[in-house]
């Protein structure tokens, strides 16, 4: 007789069976993987969060903010999915297909990638 890996009851079934029943299995793979998706929930938040943010902030596909204004909703500038290098040497950081570029005197201007 073979033992469920997560709650140790008898498995019936057929004989290469692992769990007893999908409850047990999705809870011993979320053991398993606990740290890891912790780790990515976390970070996929906080991308969601700077997107909701440039999102707000720029409705029409290119405006201007300010770094305080940023800030003073949240937005994190340590998580971002690319970087964009444009010819003349400026430096765009995206959020997926919303991006931000830092100008003078803590200006950002905000614009968004046709699909």
């Amino acid at each position: 007789m073979k033992t469920c890996l997560e709650c140790n009851d008898t498995i019936v079934g057929r004989e290469d069976k692992k769990f007893c029943g999908d409850g047990c299995r999705n809870s011993y793979n979320n053991k398993i993987n606990k740290d890891s998706t912790n780790l990515m929930r976390n970070i996929n938040n906080k991308l969601r969060k700077n997107y909701r943010i440039l999102s707000a902030l720029n409705p029409e596909g290119k405006s201007k903010t300010t770094r305080t204004k940023l800030l003073g909703k949240g937005f994190d500038f340590e998580f971002f999915t690319s970087i964009y290098q444009t010819k003349t040497g400026n430096t765009y950081y995206f959020l997926y297909d919303l991006g931000y570029m830092a100008v003078e005197n803590d200006g950002f201007i905000l614009v968004k990638k046709d699909p």
